[in-house]
């Protein structure tokens, strides 16, 4: 009796688990982008005179969870969803403002992972999720390498899970590719020990013009702020001064920025960042995770020039 007994109670417990997995919504993933479709670019086509860089751009982040109408959650943006890619294109259009004069400026739309991958601060969970966006990211950068003139400076550059997707994709290009890069921009993302040590392509920029290189910077308030999951990275160079010390820079006449030799994270002063809204006691709660595209945009638009006219001058 006494085994029947435990014999129930072990259906009991299974069939109460079970029913527990069965409330839980069912996941579904977003139909792939086709890259030689048009409609699947963001692209500006602004070298008049020939002598500018291919500038790659990944979007950052912009879609929570979402449920479909038949009651399934997707962790994914949706790049056929009107909705999902005016989203990123908000963010496209407004940093091709700045990088695309003088250049010419691609940006796929992709199935970005939604907020709720990093909200856990798990690293785990983090390249889990992201693995199928990048792997769109990757296969839209084959689709421009393909048809780029190989003549021409390489730049990428991506902003939040966008920079995650620079260091991805650094991994992912091949020496003859690396070959055409002028630089590579990390704007509000981290590099860690483990991806410079599985990467001899991820080298640190250590001044303006330096080619070949990575760019990365995270901003805070104080270094205490630091968001392991977003910014503990193993190098950093301040965007205003390209120095990789602790001499302090001044933005825009009244903004100090200081980078932290030992977080590698720039502390500004004369800036609040009031105008990004913290978002779950994640971003922008003492970090400025939200500024990096823009507060430094001019320093980036002159920077991406120097260093392809530079990359040019030694091809």
């Amino acid at each position: 009796m006494k085994r029947f007994h435990n014999f129930m109670l072990m259906a009991i417990l299974l069939f109460m688990g079970m029913a527990a997995c069965s409330t839980k919504p069912e996941s579904i993933l977003p139909q792939a982008p086709d890259y030689a479709d048009t409609a699947m670019w963001v692209t500006v086509d602004d070298d008049t005179e020939g002598t500018g860089a291919d500038v790659f751009y990944i979007v950052s982040t912009w879609e929570a969870d979402w449920t479909t109408d038949d009651s399934k959650v997707c962790h994914y943006a949706d790049v056929w969803n009107p909705t999902h890619r005016a989203h990123m294109a908000t963010e496209i259009h407004r940093v091709a403002a700045y990088m695309a004069p003088g250049n010419r400026f691609y940006a796929p739309y992709y199935r970005h992972a939604t907020i709720e991958a990093f909200e856990a601060q798990n690293e785990d969970t983090v390249y889990s999720r992201t693995r199928l966006a990048m792997n769109d990211v990757c296969k839209a950068f084959d689709q421009f390498i393909q048809q780029r003139d190989t003549l021409r400076p390489l730049i990428i550059a991506g902003f939040s899970q966008g920079g995650l997707a620079v260091v991805e994709l650094l991994k992912h290009m091949n020496d003859a590719t690396y070959h055409q890069l002028a630089a590579a921009y990390v704007l509000g993302y981290k590099v860690t020990p483990e991806d410079t040590a599985s990467c001899h392509r991820i080298r640190p920029a250590q001044g303006e013009s330096d080619t070949g290189v990575t760019i990365c910077y995270n901003t805070v308030k104080d270094v205490k702020y630091v968001k392991p999951v977003v910014a503990a990275t193993c190098f950093g160079i301040n965007p205003v001064n390209w120095r990789t010390d602790d001499t302090p820079a001044t933005l825009h006449d009244s903004i100090t920025v200081v980078l932290s030799p030992e977080y590698h994270v720039l502390v500004v002063s004369g800036y609040s960042g009031a105008e990004y809204k913290p978002y779950k006691n994640l971003l922008n709660v003492g970090d400025i995770h939200s500024c990096e595209p823009w507060l430094y945009s001019e320093c980036l638009k002159k920077n991406i020039s120097v260093r392809a006219q530079a990359w040019r001058a030694r091809h």
